[in-house]
């Protein structure tokens, strides 16, 4: 696994120490540098790096001003590198994993480095079993006779369980189908027709053979021809509900009416 990582520090020998530093690591991949606290605030929301390697006396706002101004929206592995040891107690009381006093040869720094590998694995166990669990949970209830309330889809190597009730529609490409949402659209590897016997049909209706909608998504259904219809859904998207599909057409309007 690869992490990412952004060294902010005002000084360009010392940001060019620690690349150096992690020139022979594989599995840290340096995305990106700050000079000045307010630069690390704006990279750091960009990039959303796994790490960053932080100096704590900089221009215009210190490493713990960074900090604060990012903990909100996205909260990194942090190791403090610093010419200062009296903001050591402070550091890890932000939950800082290490704290280089500068200056640092290429061992101490391996061996901060090996400090946040373990981090970071002990954090990513936790979620794979919370999410195996939740899957196995699922499971058991699709085999008491519920239907899917969560669909599991991998985006950009990370997995996410998208609510059924929060998809507006599904398209079928082949073995591909596309979830789409109000915000987001997501890719899964499977056929329609099998995900279609998993859904719920009071809330989840096949219009045709590449379209299955939330009816509780439908803005407007508009008439077509030869007793077509093109449904309006939340979010600007267009379905046709085609001929072929007459009897849920049916359904659905004796059911609204």
């Amino acid at each position: 696994m690869t992490y990412c990582c952004l060294i902010i520090d005002d000084e360009i020998l010392a940001r060019d120490v620690i690349r150096t530093f992690l020139g022979g690591d594989s599995s840290i991949r340096v995305v990106d540098e700050a000079a000045n606290g307010t630069e690390a605030v704006i990279k750091i929301l960009q990039h959303k790096p796994d790490i960053i390697f932080l100096d704590i006396q900089m221009p215009e706002l210190d490493g713990f001003e960074v900090l604060k101004e990012v903990w909100p929206h996205h909260q990194p592995f942090v190791v403090f590198t610093t010419a200062y040891d009296q903001y050591a107690l402070r550091a890890f009381e932000v939950n800082a994993i290490d704290y280089l006093l500068k200056p640092f040869d290429e061992i101490r720094f391996h061996q901060s480095l090996g400090r946040l590998k373990e981090r970071l694995s002990q954090q990513a166990q936790p979620r794979i079993e919370e999410l195996v669990n939740r899957l196995l949970q699922e499971q058991k209830e699709e085999k008491e006779g519920n239907y899917l309330q969560r669909i599991l889809v991998k985006e950009a190597g990370r997995m996410y369980l998208v609510k059924v009730e929060d998809i507006t529609h599904f398209g079928a490409d082949g073995n591909y189908i596309s979830l789409f949402t109000a915000t987001k659209t997501y890719t899964i590897y499977e056929s329609l027709t099998s995900l279609e016997n998993r859904l719920d049909p009071t809330l989840m209706i096949r219009v045709s053979r590449s379209n299955i909608i939330n009816i509780n998504c439908i803005a407007e259904l508009e008439t077509y021809f030869n007793g077509e219809y093109i449904v309006h859904l939340t979010g600007g998207h267009k379905v046709k509900w085609t001929r072929g599909y007459r009897d849920t057409i049916k359904a659905f309007l004796t059911k609204i009416g």
